[in-house]
């Protein structure tokens, strides 16, 4: 795993607006951001490659305005 300093950083804004998905989805009782926040909070320590990190997480973070349950 790569522990370069771009990739804490980003790791600490996704997890920050993951937080802030998890916590909105979970007041209003919608699903899809709260498990949006989630997916933000985890990829992170999944994925080890800044790029790679930044593009999937703008991907998920789009998610909940798409997809409306």
């Amino acid at each position: 795993m790569d522990n370069s300093v771009s990739t804490l950083m980003w790791g600490i804004v996704w997890g920050s607006i993951g937080f802030g998905y998890f916590i909105y989805g979970r007041k209003q009782k919608a699903v899809i951001p709260f498990l949006c926040g989630i997916a933000l909070m985890v990829l992170p320590y999944l994925i080890s490659s800044a790029l790679l990190l930044f593009i999937v997480c703008i991907a998920v973070m789009f998610i909940p305005y798409y997809i409306k349950i």
